[in-house]
């Protein structure tokens, strides 16, 4: 089978021919449809997460059919459609793990990080960590939201969305996207908030009612003269202080939620915190019953992202475009 292999930080990925592995206890084999190139892949490359062992397949936006199943699993059967996610294993005994937050898990381990992923034509992975697709659920399109599709989703639950939240969105591009249609779905009214107006047309033919140009305007007072603040602001852009910009544009009791971040500090003024009962929070992307519900309420509501099928050796092609900032379209490997 056809494997990508990343060999060390800063090096491309490398392709090589390999056997199909076999599953052990526990385990199944999944021929990959498709997998999304994530930003947090080329993070690996880069080398910002000192737990990823080289080397590895990378790739966890994962989507494929399980074609064989190892020793113990009952379910899911061979020939289910799946998906797989970030998060590929944990101790299964925890409190955090017994109670439904395999996320949270101090053992958890990831897929494309400290496992093999799906830059390769099958995978092996832990049956009790993927997930089964919805029936009608275009395999390749969704295989985004096995990350992006999650984190945004799982962020505006956390965050404590409403029917009758006012939930501004930062950065409108993969994740930001799919969290202004789950927002505007969920039934809440949503304001965007951008760097320039370039996204404008884009936000409002999503839903939202609001796009805050930074460029012109301060956030956090734009966000206050909306009906006195937002219940919710969900920044999806690498930026730390751009989410802190807009803490004091919250309405009382309001909830800031970091689904991307940099690597500057969390700097927040505690006295408007104080005064409101303001909180921040970062939030992981989920665990397994997230990406069910992720997958489930995507395919009730149509909601899929927009994206560019690649082969697996362009993949590098694509990692150094998103390096340069000139990815458009989310990149989606494909398997025929």
């Amino acid at each position: 089978m056809l494997t990508a292999i990343a060999t060390a930080v800063e090096e491309p990925l490398t392709f090589t021919e390999r056997e199909v592995p076999e599953p052990g206890p526990g385990e199944v084999l999944v021929k990959i449809t498709a997998c999304g190139v994530c930003y947090t892949d080329l993070d690996v490359l880069q080398g910002h997460w000192p737990i990823a062992r080289f080397p590895l397949v990378p790739g966890h936006e994962i989507t494929g059919v399980v074609a064989a199943t190892g020793p113990g699993v009952s379910w899911p059967e061979a020939g289910t459609s799946v998906g797989a996610q970030i998060l590929g294993d944990s101790c299964r005994h925890c409190d955090y793990c017994v109670r439904g937050d395999q996320i949270l898990c101090p053992q958890k381990r990831f897929t494309g990080i400290a496992m093999d992923g799906g830059y390769a034509e099958y995978a092996v992975l832990k049956a009790h960590f993927v997930t089964a697709l919805p029936e009608g659920l275009d395999p390749v399109a969704a295989a985004p939201l096995m990350c992006a599709g999650l984190t945004a989703f799982n962020g505006l639950r956390q965050g404590g969305i409403t029917p009758t939240s006012r939930v501004a969105v930062i950065g409108a591009g993969g994740v930001g996207a799919l969290a202004i249609r789950y927002a505007v779905a969920m039934g809440a009214r949503v304001a965007v908030i951008g760097r320039s107006n370039r996204g404008e047309v884009a936000a409002r033919e999503m839903g939202a009612e609001r796009f805050i140009a930074t460029q012109d305007t301060d956030p956090a007072e734009a966000l206050s003269a909306w009906d006195g603040g937002a219940n919710l602001v969900l920044n999806t852009s690498p930026s730390t202080t751009a989410a802190a910009a807009t803490l004091t544009g919250l309405a009382p009791d309001g909830q800031l939620v970091l689904c991307g971040y940099g690597p500057e500090p969390l700097v927040l003024p505690t006295q408007p915190m104080g005064l409101n009962r303001l909180r921040a929070m970062i939030n992981p992307s989920g665990s397994p019953h997230d990406a069910r519900d992720t997958l489930a309420f995507s395919a009730a509501h149509a909601i899929l992202p927009e994206f560019t099928p690649i082969g697996l050796r362009d993949a590098n092609t694509a990692l150094d475009a998103m390096a340069r900032g000139h990815s458009g379209k989310r990149s989606v490997i494909t398997f025929g």
